[in-house]
């Protein structure tokens, strides 16, 4: 039996029409709507990329939106300024700064500057204090980890007493997402085991998992008598790994994609499995969102 794909673009749309409705309903009886400012240094193309779908899904979403476009060569005390400037800003719920900054500006001292009442993106170190308390502390969750947890909670995998393999331990994704399905409450009360590259025996980890979340950025590195069949599989991987012409244009060419996992063999044996690309990317952005929303309702007391 081919495993069930658990898609983050469809979640996504469910997601946004959610929050959509929300601040239709938050605006009507207070009046105000979230803002979110997003700073963008220099012209980085990823970034600016990603900047601008950040912007469109604020947009649709009905937020106030602001963009900050500053020079590559804005000095620390400038952007400093800046973000405190918006840290004085009422109507701005949600403070971003677009990573990576250029280097002579310590990036640290960027993100600690962020009011963590308005740290949408959940880096501050307040906030990682918050996610690892738990329960009624937690106020941002780092986008890619609350998209994970959000897709295995609609997907109907059971959590409560599930055996979790994490395979990573970065700071944005392997350490917030154990933490965050460790904690008691819906959609978590799990059992968790993060690995990474000093594990031994990798291999006989991911086979014990209920569930198995993958954020190594090692292509291909999960093999399919690695998961224990019915199991789910979360795949956070990215990787870039060549090109193929464009199917809308021939001459054109575009990157081919490929997880962390085995997709098309690991498919057959997981119960449900998200697909690269179309899995967890979609959710970031719209978890961001979300922040953004809790920061205004948290600031009206109706959260």
């Amino acid at each position: 039996m081919t495993a069930t794909l658990i898609k983050g673009t469809e979640i996504r749309e469910q997601i946004l029409e959610e929050i959509t409705a929300e601040v239709a309903e938050i605006k009507e009886k207070h009046g105000v709507v979230p803002g979110l400012v997003t700073i963008l240094i220099g012209e980085n193309p990823a970034s600016m990329s990603y900047v601008t779908l950040k912007i469109k899904t604020a947009h649709r979403v009905g937020f106030k939106e602001v963009q900050d476009t500053q020079p590559v060569d804005i000095s620390e005390e400038d952007l400093l300024a800046l973000i405190d400037k918006y840290n004085n800003d009422d109507t701005i719920n949600g403070i971003l700064v677009q990573l990576p900054i250029p280097d002579h500006i310590d990036e640290k001292k960027v993100l600690n500057a962020i009011d963590p009442d308005k740290d949408v993106d959940g880096f501050h170190p307040v906030n990682v204090g918050r996610l690892m308390i738990g329960g009624s502390e937690l106020k941002f969750p780092p986008c890619t980890p609350a998209g994970i947890q959000e897709m295995i909670v609609r997907a109907g995998v059971e959590t409560n007493g599930a055996e979790v393999v994490v395979v990573g331990r970065s700071n944005i994704v392997g350490k917030p997402i154990a933490n965050m399905l460790l904690q008691k409450g819906k959609g978590a009360n799990s059992t968790v085991t993060i690995v990474h590259t000093g594990t031994k025996n990798m291999d006989e980890h991911c086979k014990r998992a209920d569930i198995l979340i993958v954020a190594a950025g090692v292509p291909g590195l999960v093999k399919p008598d690695w998961i224990k069949p019915g199991a789910c599989v979360i795949d956070v991987g990215v990787n870039r790994v060549g090109e193929k012409p464009s199917k809308k244009d021939p001459n054109k060419m575009v990157a081919v994609l490929q997880g962390d996992v085995d997709f098309d063999k690991a498919k057959e044996i997981a119960g449900s499995i998200t697909p690269v690309p179309g899995g967890v990317g979609p959710m970031t952005i719209t978890m961001l969102m979300r922040n953004t929303l809790r920061s205004l309702k948290f600031k009206l007391g109706i959260q």
